[in-house]
């Protein structure tokens, strides 16, 4: 598939919780300083714990500057198309043009039901999506009245207007091959999701997309390719932060997909995102692209020209995806595609507590990697799954981190008038932390229990060589699971009557404790696991 030369766009998609009202638009702040180009959050009416997701939009475009922001996807079955118009474009105007449209022709039928709206067949759904964009684009062009008949919607003398601030694009989730094709005939973009559409099949839905757009008289580069981005064990893109420029780029260059919307709840992530993956990938995708200046480009100026083999020297960043060998970030340039890219985290070079649990200089070592064996891109992807479930955990434990900062700062606001109303908060954010905390030590739990039960197992069998490295990790997740239900004594204290110095400074050194010891063990795992996890796979 064609490079379309459209702009990178970065961005993310924020969960607006109706327990956590705040956190969706603190969020977005920090997603519009940083410089992301783009806020989205997913639109599910029926959910009562989920905000109104126009409601949320309109106070993240309130509390931000730059960023644009969109539904992703708007529930069509239960939002009128004239009513989606005439919010979309009133946020417009209020926002200064920083206003886009997701559209989505409806799922969870049973849901839509529930509240009232129409369960459709999916060819029903298709029909209804096509008459719904004739509708908007009729009603964003102010005029006269406006009539266009439908099966689903359709308009009888309505009054165009209000006219956006700018033209509004419209960017259809599409997934099954008819709504790709509407996507291609008659929308602005195509915005599918890494779980429903993963890399492998991208190609495939732009094809589709590309042959609607020729047969409706238009030019496939006129359609934006977006993607919704879901890191992680099985997911897209995989590893460590600094290992998705490549695989981002190449989408960009051999998709054609410009935009990149990351799902974060966690404030450092969505910074890494921004000041690290976004500049890095464009700087990608701009060499490339001003190396291939003096190739021949196809007639309607939509990128340079290239076949699927149409780069010399290519190596695979993603499944399907090939990338120039020039685009090897400079730790692999040099190196063999079957050398050992993977590599571990360090560990902070700062301690945040002065208590120590263990002392690092007694940890053993495994048996030194043979410098010349090779290790094939799929012997690679268990070593590479546990960086990413280990990225996870890191940003989970960031974020746990923030809440317990803000808590602990609501715990020191002044005894004035408001103390009650205050102390009431406080209590109710305490234990919203407590749910939040219940949620990330269980995941962390059950990584290390995994670990224990089959990956450790399965290494000592294969290496026995491993065995005091092993024996030292397992010593210490237990010792982890110690902290964890520590910070779980220090929260439920906490909580538990009025708050005073002895609490707070306790829960913040459990807090901290975790955090030095997890960071470090996280990251001793890594240095001796990647490599016998790349020899000798999982055993799963």
């Amino acid at each position: 598939m064609p490079d379309y030369g459209h702009d990178l766009l970065f961005g993310a998609v924020l969960v607006p919780s109706a327990e956590h009202a705040d956190d969706a638009v603190a969020l977005a702040r920090i997603a519009d300083r940083a410089g992301l180009d783009l806020v989205s959050v997913p639109d599910h009416p029926y959910r009562p714990e989920l905000l109104d997701a126009w409601m949320a939009l309109a106070v993240i475009a309130a509390s931000t500057t730059r960023v644009r922001v969109f539904p992703n996807v708007a529930n069509l079955p239960l939002r009128p198309p004239a009513v989606l118009a005439r919010t979309a474009a009133g946020l417009d105007l209020l926002s200064a043009g920083r206003v886009e449209l997701g559209l989505g022709a409806g799922s969870y039928w049973d849901a839509i039901a529930a509240d009232g709206g129409p369960r459709r067949s999916p060819g029903e759904a298709v029909r209804a999506t096509r008459e719904a964009i004739d509708v908007i684009r009729a009603l964003w062009r102010e005029g006269e009245g406006v009539r266009l008949p439908g099966e689903h919607y359709g308009l009888d003398g309505a009054t165009a207007g209000p006219a956006p601030a700018h033209p509004i694009g419209i960017w259809v989730g599409a997934v099954g091959p008819r709504m790709l094709e509407l996507t291609g005939a008659t929308a602005d973009g195509w915005l599918p999701s890494v779980p429903h559409v993963p890399p492998r099949r991208l190609a495939a839905g732009h094809r589709v997309v590309d042959e609607a757009a020729v047969a409706a008289g238009r030019a496939p580069f006129e359609v934006r390719r977006l993607y919704n981005l879901s890191p992680g064990p099985g997911g897209f893109p995989r590893g460590p932060l600094d290992a998705w420029p490549e695989q981002l780029a190449a989408l960009a260059l051999e998709h054609g997909t410009s935009g990149f919307l990351l799902p974060a709840h966690q404030p450092t992530l969505l910074q890494g995102f921004a000041a690290d993956v976004a500049p890095a990938t464009r700087e990608l995708v701009t060499a490339e692209r001003k190396r291939a200046t003096g190739a021949p480009r196809p007639a309607d100026g939509s990128g340079a020209a290239r076949g699927r083999n149409g780069v010399a020297g290519r190596r695979t960043g993603v499944a399907g995806a090939p990338v120039p060998a020039a685009f090897a970030p400079a730790r692999s340039r040099a190196a063999s595609p079957e050398e050992l890219t993977v590599r571990p985290t360090p560990a902070p070079k700062a301690w945040r507590s002065a208590e120590r649990l263990w002392d690092e200089s007694t940890r053993p070592a495994g048996p030194p990697a043979d410098p010349e064996r090779r290790y094939p891109r799929r012997e690679q992807e268990p070593a590479r799954n546990l960086v990413a479930a280990h990225d996870q955990l890191r940003a989970d434990l960031d974020r746990l981190r923030e809440v317990v900062r803000q808590v602990l700062a609501n715990a020191l606001a002044p005894g004035d008038a408001r103390a009650e109303i205050q102390r009431l908060s406080l209590r109710q954010n305490s234990w919203t932390l407590g749910a939040y905390c219940a949620s990330y030590c269980r995941i962390t739990t059950l990584h290390h229990t995994r670990e224990d039960e089959d990956l450790f197992p399965h290494l000592r069998r294969s290496d026995p060589r491993l065995g005091e490295v092993l024996d030292r990790l397992t010593e210490e997740h237990h010792v982890i699971q110690v902290l964890i239900e520590r910070v779980d004594r220090e929260l439920v204290a906490f909580v538990r009557e009025e708050a005073g110095e002895q609490e707070r400074d306790a829960l913040q050194a459990a807090m901290d404790l975790l955090t030095d010891a997890l960071l470090s063990h996280l990251a001793y795992g890594e240095r001796e696991l990647i490599e016998p996890m790349a020899r000798l796979g999982t055993g799963w």
